[in-house]
């Protein structure tokens, strides 16, 4: 199944921020083919500092995260 996640949080609101990444990472696990979408505020977790410094409650930093998505290259539209 194809899914697509849309963020729009930033640093502002981390633990929101990480909710498509941790989304599109179950769905790999699950055996879905996710994708990302990032708008708005969403846009500055590309900055490596603003990824390793962004962590929501219970869950690895963005950087942490961006490494996952990365390596089981789920495709990341801004």
């Amino acid at each position: 199944m194809k899914l697509l996640y849309a963020g729009t949080y930033g640093s502002d609101d981390p633990t929101r921020a990480s909710f498509p990444f941790v989304f599109a990472k179950g769905a790999i696990e699950a055996g879905h083919q996710p994708t990302l979408f990032l708008a708005g505020e969403a846009a500055y977790l590309l900055k490596e500092e603003v990824a390793a410094a962004t962590q929501g409650v219970g869950w690895p930093t963005i950087g942490e995260l961006w490494k996952d998505i990365i390596a089981a290259k789920i495709p990341v539209f801004v």
